[in-house]
């Protein structure tokens, strides 16, 4: 629920990690740099100052044992879950006084502590506000067709048309200033609207296109999409770490993927 009138937000950020992913088993503890891939999320995120408190939503008792070694809240989840953000709404269960929440991809070393905190500070800004993500243009040509690589359209107003795997919008003609968005998997949902998410069946375009977030689309909610100039690239396929473990060396903020 919402807070009642005169008290104050209280913002969860959840880091949900599963062990089983069909790619990457074990994904969430791969060593990047000699520390777990779960833990240099979990370090960067405990930087935001929006955040009221955070937690690590597993599956996995190796998952949690690693997190107590490095000093983060976790909570054992069912194994069951369809989806990272039926997982987060298990967890967020136990914290009655959350009244936001921040789900945070735990496959990405070196998120930007300050777009989490504009995610968040702009969802408790707006008590209308169903959910929030985010999005950053293109820098590259070549993934704008790559299915990989989620895009978004946008009204007017910053909020959310359409997702898709697709190049879209479809350029028959390129007035000035139209970009191709990327969209970010970072979300942000108010308590109540993630509760009735979860217990909504997934719609026939979630189901065709494979993005979660069109359930709330198809159920008429407002998703804002909040511009971000840049975005950390995320651990996929263990082909990948070699060049996250360089830049996590090399320090490297940020970057466009």
């Amino acid at each position: 629920m919402l807070p009642a009138e005169g008290s104050s937000a209280c913002v969860a950020g959840i880091i949900p990690a599963r062990w089983g992913s069909s790619r990457f088993p074990g994904k969430p503890l791969h060593l990047l740099a000699g520390r777990p891939l779960l833990q240099h999320v979990f370090e960067r995120v405990r930087r935001c100052g929006a955040l009221d408190f955070l937690l690590i939503a597993t599956d996995d008792a190796r998952i949690m044992e690693a997190a107590a070694a490095f000093g983060a809240e976790a909570v054992l989840t069912s194994p069951g879950h369809p989806s990272g953000t039926d997982r987060i709404a298990e967890a967020v269960r136990g914290r009655p006084d959350a009244t936001h929440v921040i789900n945070i991809q735990g496959d990405e070393p070196l998120i930007d502590p300050a777009l989490v905190d504009s995610l968040a500070e702009a969802l408790v800004a707006d008590p209308e506000l169903p959910m929030i993500t985010a999005a950053a243009p293109f820098s590259d040509a070549e993934a704008v067709r790559d299915p990989s690589q989620v895009k978004v359209v946008l009204d007017r107003n910053g909020e959310a048309l359409y997702f898709s795997r697709s190049a879209i919008p479809y350029r028959r003609a390129s007035p000035p200033g139209l970009r191709t968005l990327r969209h970010i998997g970072l979300y942000g949902y108010r308590r109540d609207f993630l509760e009735r998410f979860v217990h909504w069946p997934p719609g026939l375009l979630e189901q065709a296109e494979q993005l979660e977030q069109l359930r709330a689309l198809e159920n008429g909610a407002r998703i804002r999409v909040l511009p971000a100039d840049d975005h950390a690239p995320g651990l996929d396929t263990p082909e990948q770490a070699p060049g996250l473990e360089a830049l996590l060396a090399a320090g490297q903020p940020p970057m466009n993927r």
